[in-house]
């Protein structure tokens, strides 16, 4: 039998495979690329979780409409909306009518002849004096106190405080300690006695939840002006 003699280019090609092949098995490659070979086959349980995890999303996220778009085409129809029409809030206004309008002078007057019926009292209880404001007398009726004379005197929660007139009648007000003020019952009060812009009031504590009332009237002249 006679051997066909190989090409010098097909003796230097397996000659170069064969030292290639030596070379490999000297840096240990077949070995590494077994183990990565292997290594990306498995894969991890968390890989694993997150693959299953996304899968869920992928389903959970897809729309009904999407995938019935295939079978039916949307239909537009024209729908009347019929609008519901709600009463309008009518606010009820303040009535501004009896408001008195006085000067700062006949104020000031009534101040001082206030303050001498205070000091007529010779200090036998804790008293302030209190100028009438239009927010005190008409619309608002909210009266604020002094705030040194609520923190040393009066009690520090709220409660009920009662307002007693020169006659002897009472009226129970709800004093609120944190806005140091007379806020319900003190409509009352104003409207029975008339109390107007400029009047002046003299407090005085004759017991802890307790006020006498003495009330200086400004003038009835025609320097006042009534709206």
């Amino acid at each position: 039998m006679v051997v066909a003699k190989q090409s010098p280019y097909e003796e230097f090609r397996l000659r170069r495979l064969e030292e290639n092949k030596k070379r490999m098995e000297a840096l240990n490659l077949p070995n590494l690329c077994q183990t990565l070979r292997l290594t990306s086959v498995k894969t991890s349980p968390m890989k694993k979780s997150n693959l299953a995890r996304e899968k869920q999303l992928v389903v959970v996220r897809r729309s009904s409409r999407i995938s019935n778009a295939s079978s039916s085409s949307p239909v537009y129809k024209e729908v009347v909306v019929q609008r519901v029409h709600l009463p309008r809030r009518v606010s009820k206004g303040r009535d501004l009518s009896n408001r008195v309008y006085v000067s700062e002078e006949i104020r000031e007057e009534a101040f001082s002849k206030a303050e001498k019926l205070q000091a007529d009292l010779r200090n036998r209880f804790p008293s302030f004096v209190k100028s009438m404001l239009q927010s005190h007398v008409s619309g608002g009726f909210w009266l604020g106190l002094p705030v040194h004379f609520c923190r040393s005197e009066l009690q520090k929660q709220d409660g009920v405080i009662t307002l007693i007139d020169e006659e002897g009648e009472e009226f129970e007000t709800v004093y609120l300690a944190k806005r140091t003020g007379l806020s319900g019952g003190w409509l009352g009060f104003a409207v029975s006695h008339n109390l107007v812009y400029g009047d002046a009031l003299v407090f005085e504590l004759v017991r802890p939840t307790v006020f006498k009332v003495y009330i200086t009237r400004v003038k009835s002249s025609g320097e006042s002006l009534k709206m």
